[in-house]
């Protein structure tokens, strides 16, 4: 690997990362968005101050051999790293199988990743009219729907995901999304409720509430053959 990747710290055990397996999630350090509810601020930069050596990584696998069913690569935005898809290689070697959260930031850099992938937990930050207003950056949202019609065409398993704060999206604009996901293929929704207690803009209330949930998410299910609300 001509660099190693940067790894900002990890999970050894977790059955909610990828669905239906015992994965370690490596949070891979580096995201140029800055989506105001990141619950993950510490890994936005390209150097942490906790980051785990690859060495120490492979070396915590190893002793997982057999014990673990998969290896999940998130962030931060883990495709940013050039080193990522030679990462997932090496990982496969091992035995896991392998799962990618990503937004494909920029999708050629998703679609390298992508070819590696078992399993994609895919995060559609808003319509893409408006994901800026959620990443702060110019463009994102052709970037991000991008990747995701990338991911649609690949054939790789997926699920497409959503996260909510109330004073960021209301039930309408989340309702229109649906039906464009829907409308583009996508058969496994969820949507995640924010994490406020740790959240890059700070000045986002920490609850996040709305009266209108239960009807929304009896429309949602019947939009999707998998529908799911975590948090």
């Amino acid at each position: 690997m001509t660099r190693a990747l940067r790894v900002g710290g990890m999970v050894p055990l977790t059955t909610l990362d990828y669905p239906g397996k015992l994965s370690c999630v490596l949070f891979c350090q580096g995201c140029a968005w800055r989506c105001r509810y990141c619950h993950n601020p510490q890994l936005i930069g390209p150097r942490g101050a906790e980051e785990v050596p690859w060495h120490q990584v492979l070396a915590f696998l190893q002793r997982r051999q057999g014990l673990l069913d998969a290896v999940v690569f998130s962030g931060g935005e883990a495709t940013l790293q050039d080193s990522l898809p030679e990462a997932m290689a090496q990982v496969r070697h091992m035995g896991f199988g392998v799962g990618l959260h990503s937004a494909g930031i920029k999708p050629q850099a998703f679609a390298r990743a992508l070819s590696g992938a078992d399993w994609v937990g895919f995060d559609v930050k808003a319509l893409a009219e408006e994901c800026a207003l959620i990443t702060r950056v110019r463009g994102s949202g052709v970037a991000n729907w991008r990747s995701l019609d990338m991911l649609l065409d690949s054939g790789v398993d997926y699920e497409c995901r959503t996260t909510v704060h109330w004073d960021l999206i209301d039930p309408a604009r989340l309702l229109t999304l649906a039906q464009r996901l829907k409308e583009r293929g996508v058969e496994h929704f969820v949507v995640q409720q924010v994490r406020t207690a740790q959240m890059l803009d700070m000045s986002l209330p920490k609850v996040s509430m709305h009266a209108a949930l239960p009807a929304l998410w009896d429309t949602l299910g019947e939009l999707f053959a998998q529908f799911e609300v975590r948090g």
